[in-house]
């Protein structure tokens, strides 16, 4: 009996501990539909809860585990983060459309920072970098 229950705990162990790790992936989407939803408000309540949204996803981001470019990665978070809170900023002053341009550097910056994690060319598994 006690080996049963053994076996049960060490089974469901793993699951505990990974279950408590950040889906890098789904969280990056769910950015995405943020960035999306504040990209295409009208008003400013709506652009502002996208961008609070994006902003505390990205600051959950910045948790996960990077398998590499950890470093570069968490760094541009912080840029993305930063245009964010900007256009927050703006967006209050002087209204939607002046968080336009540090929107637009969000997305020239999630460009940049993708290519640190795309997978390998056929031709750079083949002959290496």
């Amino acid at each position: 009996m006690k080996a049963l229950l053994f076996i049960i705990v060490l089974m469901l162990t793993p699951t505990l501990v990974f279950a408590e790790e950040l889906d890098l992936e789904t969280n990056m989407k769910n950015m995405g539909l943020a960035y999306k939803h504040s990209v295409q408000a009208t008003q400013l309540s709506e652009f502002n809860t996208a961008i609070d949204e994006f902003i505390t996803l990205g600051k959950l981001s910045k948790t996960a585990t990077f398998h590499k470019e950890a470093e570069s990665s968490r760094q541009g978070l912080d840029k993305v983060i930063a245009q964010a809170e900007i256009a927050k900023k703006l967006a209050n002053e002087k209204g939607l459309d002046a968080a336009k341009k540090p929107l637009k550097s969000i997305n020239e910056l999630r460009q940049q920072y993708h290519k640190l994690h795309e997978p390998p060319s056929f031709w750079e598994l083949l002959f290496g970098k």
